[in-house]
Parts: structure tokens; C-alpha cells; sequence
């Protein structure tokens, strides 16, 4: 695999077209009756559609032979079969071929699934999530419609090109070797357009993935962007990477053109060959009217499928460059079984880590922490100072570059990503209401509670209140085209979520941050009920967390520079001391 950098990011990886290949085999291989099938009514259904040119040439031979009128009545029963016969037969089997290619496609989307929901996520973050949106939107979209539309006809096109060759074979060879020199144009057509569309269409790709990348960014940030005056900036940004799209998609359109006037000459060329051959043998009285007419027929009706196919080339590069895409995903090797070591309690431990998002710039050095099975720890200290990074790799969200993190005694690389689900929950201030009924995204942390389950974690986290009010109660919809939650809301619902998933270790960060001042004590309150019994990792967003914590962990550039009660960091008069100063000091007059 390659992955190609882009502007703003190292975009996740592209497969090579021998990974394609070989992808694409094992999703289809399960299913190889049912190609196997397809490929046989089709052939039979283009085989009778053959019988076509023929027979009109038949008739054109009774009419020159100044045949009674009933001798052209069988031939024309025959075609009226043929036509039936065929639109049956051809129904039939692009609906074989429509389902082999679905099929196909859904192993491909859950396979790419699967895959990017084990995505390291310091992968992700480096390429951006535009392109993984782009990606899972926009290639999917166009392979789809390859499968539905592209698939069936392409199928259909080359059969009858193969049948057809034969069927002027038959007739006499001579007419097939006209119908061939169309050939060479048609192959230099085709080379000449894949040479130049494959780049294309996979440039036009990655322009896409950086222009949703930049759009997300921009609107995503919107605040950011506006509180440092950077609009123009950013719509500079915007302009550029949409610019490039249209560029690169204004190179597609001509290339086209030029592809279809190229194959105008194939076509003028072929005809006039079997046409010239026709009168040739016609007058030697090697073949009769009715023959050439046949050739001419078969070759004109050549044009279809063989324009057709190679039309097809159009769709197919732009849709195997979003399979390339999809499959440098995808076809990333499944994880691998961890050992799946049970802790031995609920402890935390962490030895000797450090971690850097960038080479070279170490956030995270030599931190030394443990927590005891049960203890509440909050960590405190300025941005920047690593606490958020010590919360991820205790969460089990990234692996630390050096060092150990282990929960009961046990790494969490031998824990494994299920059990460390099931050991450590982390609520970060960034949580989702997913689209859907409230008690269905409150069995997101365990599936089979019950309504009293839920009402119970709700009242615990103090939610159960504005819940029991909404317009249908637990049935109410949540989330995007559903009833819209407030920030603190929505953050109640995650820790009543920590509270039904029920893991001996709870990690907070600044989970509380989505309240204003009026609201901070209850969310604290409700985050407080939420950790109640578990050993609790705290990255303190107000340092009233840190005063009720068990343990205070002050962090400062990367490293563990004070550690103890919060009285005792009070009375010893170092960074945490002055720190409290200067939180109490602006909290002096704080209404809540």
C-alpha cells in the first residue's frame, strides 16, 4: 500500500491495484455459484439475441429471391420468439448479476467498517477526518453506483462484443477480419485513456478528501476563525482546494471528449471495412445479400456494447480509484486476538511513558503514576501540560511511545481493545447524542438493561428529571432530526452512559466543561455519582474536582511535577498552591 500525502495531512493508505485484485476475489469467492450463474444466463440471453441479425438477413435474402409473402412469416415468428426470449433471459440475468454485485459491496462496506473502527486514532487525526468522510461517503457512493449500473451493462457489453465476433466468424471469416481493423483505434483508445485516467480520476479523489478536510475545518472551527479574524484566510483556503476539484474535473470532461471522437473513427473505420468486404463477396458470389447484410447488421450492432464498454472505462476509473481508496482500508490486516489477560483489579498504573503526536516533540516524558483500585486522582495543570494525552493512553485510545500503562497489573496491549473497553470508559467533553429513540442511545453502554435500568442511571447523574419531560419520554428522538439536547444535557447522558457500562475504571475529561458556571456544580455532582465506587482518572476542568479528589497529580510540560492531598499541595506552597490561588481568585464572585 501507499499513502499518498496531502495538502494539510498524511491521508490514510491507497491500496495498490494488485491488493484490488486480490480483495475483490475474496469478497466474490463465497459467492461463486452465483456469479457462475449470472454468467451463464447472461451468455445464454446475448447468445439468442445473436439469432437477430441472421434472420433479417434471411429475410432479406427471400425478398431478393422474390419469395411469396408466407415464406417471410416463420422467419418473422422467430424474431417475435427471439425478442421475447431474450428480454426474459437478459432480465433474469442482470438481476443475477445486480445481486451479486450488492452483496458483494455490503462484505466490502462492512469490511471497511470493521477496519476503520480499529484505525489507530493518532492515524486518523494525521490524515484529517475529511478524508475518512470522503471516503466513506463519497467512494462508496460511486462504487455503489458502479455495482448498480456500470456492472450489469459492462457485463452485458462484453458479451455480446465476444458473441458477436463469433457470429461474423461464422458468416465467413473475412468479415471478421474487417470488423477487426476497428480494433487497433479502439485498443489505443482505450490504453490512451486509461494511461491518463487513472491519475486523474485518483488525483480528483485525494482534491476531494483535502476540500472536505478544509470544509470540515472551517466550519467546524468557525468560532476559532472568527475570534482571530482568519475569514478570509479561510475561505482563501476554501476557494483553493474547491478550485483544484473543479480543475481537475474540467480535465475529466475534456478528456472525455476526446475519448469519444477518437472512437467516431473506430466506428467509421470497422463499418466501411465490412461494408466494402460485403459488396466484394456479394459480386465474387462467395456470399448473398442476405449474409452481407447480416455482417453489416452484427458489426453496426457492435456499437452499442463496444461504446458501452469502453464508456464504462469512465465510471470504472473513477470507481476503482474509490475502491483503491476503500480497500487501502479495508484490506488493512485484521487485529490480532490479544491475550486477553483479565486485570486483577481496578488499579492503574503507568511506567516510565512517553508519547509524541509529532516526532521529535515529546508531550508525555518519564510520567511515573499510580492510582489505587478505588482512589480518585484529578489531574491538574496548564494546556498543554499532557493531562489530556495521560487520559487517552490510560483509556486505551492511543498506545504510549515508550513506557507501560496497565490496568489491575495487566498491559493494556495484552488486555486487548474489547476487554479494555470493558475495564476503563472514558468521557471526554466532546460526546455525541446519536440520531434515535433516548433509551436506544442508552443502550449503546448495555444492550440489554432495562427501562428501570436506564431511569435509574438517569437519576443518578441527576437527568431523570428533564428526561421523564420530554415530549414521549425515553421513546423521545435525540440527536440530528430529533429533539435537540443542551450541552449539559448531552453530558449527562454520557455519564449516565459510564453509569449502565459500569467499569471499575472511569476516566473524566473536563467532562464537566460543557456547563457554565450556573450549572458546574451539578454536572460535577452528577460526574461525582457517576465515579462513585470506581478508581477515577479526573482531568480537572475547575480545580473544585481537584479539591474533592482523593489524590491531586499536578502535570507541567509532559511530566509529574507535584503529587499529594489537596490540602497538603495547599500547605506546601508549590505550582498547585498557586494555581489555587488563582482559580479561587477569580471564583470569589462566582454565583453558582
Amino acid at each position: 500500500m501507499t499513502g499518498p500525502g496531502s495538502q494539510g495531512g498524511e491521508l490514510l493508505p491507497v491500496a495498490s491495484w494488485a491488493r484490488v485484485r486480490a480483495l475483490v476475489g475474496e469478497l466474490v469467492r463465497p459467492h461463486r455459484g452465483l456469479a457462475a450463474a449470472g454468467a451463464a444466463v447472461m451468455t445464454a440471453a446475448t447468445a439468442v439475441g445473436m439469432l437477430t441479425a441472421p434472420l433479417l438477413g434471411r429475410v432479406v435474402d427471400l425478398v431478393a429471391e422474390h419469395r411469396p409473402p408466407d415464406a417471410v412469416t416463420p422467419v418473422i415468428a422467430l424474431l417475435a420468439a427471439v425478442a421475447v426470449v431474450q428480454g426474459l433471459t437478459t432480465a433474469w440475468g442482470l438481476s443475477l448479476v445486480a445481486r451479486l454485485g450488492e452483496t458483494v459491496l455490503a462484505r466490502l462496506r462492512e469490511r471497511f467498517v470493521e477496519r476503520a473502527l480499529h484505525l489507530p486514532l493518532a492515524e486518523v487525526e494525521r490524515s484529517g477526518s475529511g478524508d475518512l468522510v470522503a471516503r466513506v461517503t463519497g467512494d462508496v457512493s460511486l462504487i455503489a453506483e458502479a455495482v448498480r449500473k456500470a456492472l450489469p451493462e459492462l457485463v452485458r457489453s462484453v458479451l455480446a462484443i465476444a458473441l458477436t465476433l463469433a457470429g461474423l466468424a461464422l458468416l465467413d471469416w473475412r468479415f471478421l477480419l474487417a470488423a477487426l481493423l476497428a480494433a487497433p483505434v479502439q485498443a489505443c483508445t482505450a490504453r490512451w485513456y486509461v494511461r491518463n485516467a487513472v491519475p486523474l480520476y485518483a488525483e480528483q479523489r485525494v482534491a476531494n478528501g483535502a476540500q472536505q478536510q478544509q470544509l470540515l475545518d472551517s466550519i467546524g472551527g468557525g468560532a476559532t476563525v472568527r475570534a482571530f479574524r482568519l475569514e478570509e484566510q479561510h475561505a482563501g483556503l476554501v476557494a483553493r482546494r474547491s478550485s483544484a476539484v473543479v480543475n481537475l474535473t474540467m480535465r475529466g470532461v475534456t478528456l472525455v471528449l476526446r475519448f469519444y471522437m477518437r472512437l467516431h473513427v473506430a466506428e467509421y473505420t470497422g463499418l466501411a471495412a465490412v461494408l466494402v468486404t460485403g459488396f466484394l463477396l456479394v459480386r465474387g458470389g462467395s456470399a448473398s445479400v442476405g449474409t452481407a447484410t447480416a455482417a453489416a447488421l452484427y458489426f453496426h450492432n457492435l456499437f452499442t456494447p463496444m461504446n458501452t464498454a469502453l464508456a464504462l472505462l469512465d465510471d470504472a476509473q473513477a470507481a476503482g480509484a474509490g475502491l483503491a481508496r476503500l480497500a487501502g482500508v479495508a484490506d488493512r490486516p485484521a487485529p490480532e486476538p490479544p491475550r486477553a489477560l483479565p486485570p486483577g483489579d481496578a488499579s492503574v498504573t503507568l511506567s516510565g511513558v512517553g508519547h509524541e503526536y509529532v516526532p521529535g516533540r515529546p508531550v508525555l516524558r518519564d510520567v511515573d503514576l499510580d492510582v489505587r483500585p478505588g482512589e480518585r486522582v484529578a489531574l491538574v495543570g496548564a494546556s498543554g501540560a499532557g493531562k489530556t494525552t495521560v487520559a487517552r493512553l490510560v483509556a486505551g485510545v492511543q498506545r504510549p511511545a515508550t513506557g507501560t500503562v496497565r490496568i489491575g497489573g495487566v498491559d493494556l496491549a495484552d488486555l486487548g481493545p474489547a476487554a479494555t473497553g470493558r475495564a476503563v470508559a472514558l468521557v471526554t467533553q466532546e460526546v455525541h447524542v446519536f440520531a434515535g429513540p433516548l433509551a436506544a442511545d442508552l443502550r449503546l453502554a448495555r444492550p440489554g438493561a432495562t427501562d428501570a435500568d436506564l431511569r435509574a442511571a438517569l437519576d443518578a447523574v441527576g437527568a431523570l428529571e428533564w428526561a421523564s419531560a420530554l415530549p414521549d419520554g425515553l421513546d423521545t428522538v435525540v440527536g440530528d432530526g430529533g429533539h435537540r439536547l443542551g450541552g449539559a444535557q448531552a453530558q449527562q447522558l454520557a455519564l449516565a452512559r459510564l453509569v449502565l457500562a459500569d467499569p471499575p475504571v472511569a476516566v473524566l475529561d473536563e467532562a464537566t466543561a460543557e456547563a457554565g458556571s450556573s450549572g458546574a456544580r451539578a454536572l460535577e455532582r452528577a460526574a461525582d455519582r457517576a465515579v462513585a465506587g470506581r478508581t477515577a482518572l479526573v482531568v480537572a476542568h475547575r480545580l473544585t474536582q481537584a479539591a474533592s479528589a482523593d489524590r491531586v497529580v499536578v502535570m507541567e510540560d509532559g511530566r509529574v511535577v507535584e503529587s499529594g492531598t489537596h490540602d497538603d499541595l495547599r500547605a506546601a506552597g508549590g505550582r498547585y498552591a498557586a494555581l489555587w490561588r488563582a482559580w479561587s481568585g477569580t471564583r470569589e464572585h462566582d454565583p453558582a
